[in-house]
């Protein structure tokens, strides 16, 4: 879900490096291995990730004409060591506009090994992402800085951002008019569809974080008797899809926000900004105030900071690093430190320009949004009053599909009682997704099963170093295993203890594991 782009979660490493392209020999097939029709594997594998192979699939660009026009999936694979294999893992990070080629790294190297040598883990760039082909870039350099502030408190901001988000629309459909149309959810599915019938796999496995989760339903819609297990992590809600769901988060990241700023007020040994809350939430909106009328290091405007401090509603992992910045700007005027983060977390690169191209064709396609802007302006100005932190930097983010230049579709009814169990994760705090969200999929999906992280904030809670969830996830792909069910939740865990701040010239770190996609730049981490 929102944001860019585009999102994902794994226990030993963040997702340095996206796999490089194909090189060498192919690799020999593996005893018990299902054929792979059409695939040739190639070894690509990273210092991180060194049993990694690559392939490409050719696919139709409108399924409902399989014998038109061609576009390419890029793949990845980690190969099962097992000798009696349980077949294709298929692993999706988010966005939607997330890349998921690193992922499958990721996944292999952070489940229990006994675990993931059962499987080929199936890494793949939905069409129009990073190695896929064609690739959307709509306007490059469409987050550079400084950008017009969020909140329209004069009629030319306002302008300025309708504008800016009119023009991205329009240059999408300039450039890819003829790829539009195909660009949805439901496409993605159909070539997962298509992924599982390059593999010769009878069914496939699969493990989706945040828009991923809606991708798994709706493929599982479609293709219900090929799904052999399926595991959602941090549910988008069906529901919502996705003008609804997008002025949810702005409620729920106001949320974690307090939540950011009441840590720092415990920790005000550390950072000297007060030990009220309210306090020094008041002094983040200072902050963004003074940055509207003079950006740091002509650089960092009241937008760019709020790009800079959404991570910190994904992961409180980033908390530590995000109020080092706060202090030296709020405490000491010094505005190097938050030059720095916003490089690190909020600056958007070629792949975050891409992934918000995806995000935005997917997104304005999958469902109606409202056309007239009088509707978003009154419900967003609504919510400022109650969660001003992301409300009107969310609105503008998701302004083009007002303008998108192809219709809208309708949202696919993901009910569905032809599966077999389903194991959804939640965070009862994630603001990404709210929890509400994993409730009504729960409903929807008969049979599956909900495990729940009491009192966690984060976006994206498997394989990230809870134990208590790892190990549902690891009994369910191993045996199947799921709770028994009942109560409002079918089984809890307890959420990971909070960060403690950097010490004094420690580097920042990212929080572990594969990375949930939101903002641009936040993918790059």
């Amino acid at each position: 879900m929102r944001r860019r782009a585009a999102v994902l979660c794994g226990a030993a490493a963040v997702v340095a490096a996206a796999a490089t392209a194909p090189a060498g020999a192919s690799a020999p097939p593996r005893a018990g291995a299902p054929a792979a029709a059409g695939l040739d594997w190639k070894e690509c594998g990273t210092a991180r990730h060194p049993a990694l192979q690559c392939a490409t699939l050719a696919v139709p660009l409108d399924h409902a004409r399989p014998r038109g026009e061609r576009i390419t999936l890029a793949l990845t694979r980690v190969p099962h060591t097992a000798p009696v294999p349980q077949g294709p893992l298929l692993v999706n990070p988010g966005g939607p506009g997330g890349s998921g080629r690193t992922l499958a790294g990721v996944v292999a190297s952070s489940l229990p090994a006994e675990v993931a040598a059962r499987y080929d883990v199936i890494g793949f760039d939905p069409r129009g992402v990073g190695a896929s082909r064609p690739a959307l870039d709509c306007r490059p350099g469409h987050f550079a800085p400084v950008r017009p502030g969020s909140l329209p408190r004069t009629p030319a901001t306002g302008r300025a951002n309708l504008a800016r988000a009119k023009s991205f629309a329009e240059a999408c459909g300039a450039r890819y008019a003829r790829v539009l149309p195909h660009l949805h959810t439901v496409a993605a599915a159909r070539d997962m569809e298509a992924i599982r019938a390059a593999l010769g796999a009878p069914q496939i496995s699969y493990l989706g974080y945040s828009y991923g989760t809606y991708l798994g339903a709706v493929y599982a819609k479609l293709f219900p008797h090929r799904v052999r297990r399926m595991a959602l992590d941090s549910v988008a809600d069906p529901a919502g899809v996705w003008y609804e769901n997008n002025l949810r988060q702005n409620v729920a990241f106001d949320d974690r926000h307090r939540a950011f700023a009441a840590w720092v007020a415990r920790h005000h040994a550390t950072y000297r900004l007060g030990t009220d809350p309210e306090r020094v939430e008041a002094r983040w909106y200072a902050m963004r105030a003074a940055l509207a009328r003079k950006p740091a290091a002509g650089k960092v405007g009241a937008a760019e900071l709020e790009d800079t401090f959404v991570p910190g509603g994904y992961h409180n992992g980033y908390w530590p690093a995000l109020a080092t910045a706060f202090a030296a700007y709020a405490r000491d005027g010094d505005t190097g430190p938050l030059v720095e983060a916003y490089e690190e977390f909020g600056a958007v690169d070629a792949a975050g320009d891409n992934g918000y191209s995806v995000y935005a064709a997917v997104q304005c396609r999958d469902a109606a949004w409202p056309r007239d802007w009088r509707r978003w302006r009154a419900d967003h100005r609504e919510l400022y009053r109650k969660a001003p932190f992301l409300t009107w930097n969310n609105a503008w983010y998701n302004a083009p599909c007002a303008f998108w230049p192809v219709p809208a579709r309708r949202p696919v009814d993901i009910a569905n009682d032809r599966l077999p169990p389903v194991l959804l994760f939640q965070a009862t705090h994630d603001a990404a997704t709210p929890y509400q969200g994993a409730v009504r999929m729960r409903r929807l999906l008969a049979g599956s099963r909900l495990v729940v992280e009491e009192g966690g904030g984060n976006h994206g809670v498997t394989l990230r170093g809870n134990a208590c969830l790892d190990r549902h996830l690891a009994a369910y792909l191993a045996e199947g295993t799921v709770p028994r069910g009942g109560g409002a939740a079918d089984a809890v865990c307890p959420a990971l203890p909070e960060p403690v701040p950097l010490e004094r010239k420690t580097a920042p770190a990212a929080p572990r594991g594969p990375h949930l996609y939101r903002l641009p730049g936040l993918g790059r981490r």
